[in-house]
């Protein structure tokens, strides 16, 4: 199988995954009471569903977001790609920011007789992927099953929405303008036209635990090492999953630098896209390609030390 390093998802692609793969944002509106709108800003962490296009957010009653948006919908919503467990603590060590989304638009309430096609929509959703994990094969529950405990799925957490005593007003979110922010801290300005007519990645919902299953197991980061030595000729000291799509990842590797401490070489972190020869139709085929060139990988390594 090979693989080779290429920018392959365009910025519209990248914030709609971000938008389905998370199920927490920061929403922002415009503070306001019985005499009209304030200058100021209220910020608060809400839970949310990407579906039709657009954010349904669920805000709890007692939020002052519900008496804002009475006088100004205007707001803005902010999601950052979700980072579980080692890859979190990584990027904060080496002071790299999470890929983030920033939205622009109207917060609007859903109106009675809609708020429970919204409930609906939401138990589906959750239905849906607990019932494709459950029939998944060995290649997927081999990775998830090393996930942290505390790295729970999309799924699991937006359930806490029907588990909690919580009151919410649901909100649909539409969309004026939106921008991607790099791990680098650069802004792109997406254009909302691209953004519409772009579709997330089917393995989006699955990111989180795909990525810490694979970051948590010692045997998979060691393939990764491979892959880099293996498929781009790179000597890793290092390697973590950055990122996954259904055309590929993207793998986090410490290689050497032409800096030196006490005469030793310095490390720094490098980002390598290895592809997929065939896109990944879901969450089990992508499993399964993997696995295929760790075993690929292995049996290169073992054919060039000679032990083949």
């Amino acid at each position: 199988m090979k693989a080779n390093k290429a920018t392959i998802l365009s910025y519209a692609e990248k914030c709609k995954n971000i938008l389905v793969s998370n199920w927490t944002g920061q929403l922002n509106t415009i503070k306001a009471d019985a005499k009209g709108s304030k200058e100021d800003i209220h910020s608060s962490k809400v839970k949310y569903l990407f579906k039709k296009g657009k954010p349904f957010i669920w805000v709890p009653k007692n939020d002052q977001h519900n008496v804002n948006t009475i006088i100004d919908e205007r707001g803005s919503f902010a999601v950052a790609s979700p980072l579980p467990g080692k890859l979190a603590y990584l990027l904060k060590s080496i002071k790299r920011l999470p890929t983030r989304v920033a939205l622009t638009g109207d917060a609007v309430p859903l109106k009675d007789d809609k708020i429970d096609f919204a409930a609906e929509i939401l138990e589906e959703t959750i239905s849906s992927e607990i019932k494709v994990i459950s029939n998944a094969g060995y290649s997927v529950s081999g990775i998830l099953s090393s996930c942290n405990l505390g790295c729970a799925s999309r799924s699991e957490n937006l359930l806490e929405l029907f588990n909690e005593d919580e009151e919410y007003t649901v909100y649909k979110f539409n969309i004026r303008a939106c921008t991607f922010l790099d791990g680098n801290g650069r802004i792109h300005e997406v254009e909302v036209e691209g953004f519409e007519a772009s579709k997330a990645d089917v393995l989006s919902p699955y990111y989180a635990s795909l990525i810490d299953g694979i970051n948590q197991s010692e045997a998979r980061r060691r393939a990764l090492m491979l892959f880099c030595f293996t498929y781009l000729n790179a000597n890793v000291k290092d390697a973590y999953m950055l990122s996954v799509d259904r055309r590929g990842f993207d793998v986090l590797g410490k290689v050497p630098s032409q800096a030196l401490k006490n005469g030793l070489p310095e490390y720094q972190w490098k980002e390598f896209r290895f592809t997929f020869k065939d896109a990944a139709h879901d969450i089990e085929s992508f499993c399964n390609q993997l696995v295929e060139m760790e075993e690929e990988a292995v049996k290169s390594v073992s054919n060039f030390s000679g032990l083949g």
